[in-house]
């Protein structure tokens, strides 16, 4: 696997992510450990400097599937609002991927089958913060 491309979150998504990783399942917390690893390497800036080519949470991403050129549109939710078209967990191997990584990154992330898929971001349609929603 190639070396992971640094990556920025936004405090307040931190302290949301670790809230919500705390109190899952310890079945379901162990399948997360990709997310830790994640989080654990992330620059922490606070929301009002959260560099606006990057993805958070709640944000609208273009991105494709080096593989097979295939391009999606997604936003990157929390599971409560996961489900519905469009939108992707956090706790979902692709949002993870997504979280923190800045427009034109590519990163390795394993799928449940075991494979590893290449995801490039190509663009940010929204994102909170550079919208001025820095509580939302």
């Amino acid at each position: 696997m190639s070396r992971k491309p640094a990556i920025t979150v936004s405090r307040l998504d931190l302290d949301r992510i670790e809230a919500l990783l705390e109190r899952l399942p310890a079945a379901q917390a162990a399948g997360c450990a990709a997310l830790r690893d994640e989080l654990d390497r992330a620059e922490v800036v606070e929301p009002k400097d959260m560099p606006k080519n990057v993805v958070s949470m709640n944000s609208t991403v273009t991105f494709k599937d080096d593989a097979n050129d295939e391009k999606l549109t997604l936003t990157l939710v929390y599971p409560q609002a996961a489900g519905k078209p469009g939108t992707v967990s956090i706790l979902a191997p692709v949002g993870s991927a997504l979280l923190g990584l800045s427009k034109g990154k590519r990163i390795d992330w394993p799928t449940p089958d075991g494979k590893k898929r290449r995801l490039t971001v190509l663009t940010i349609d929204y994102q909170p913060e550079s919208a001025g929603e820095y509580h939302r």
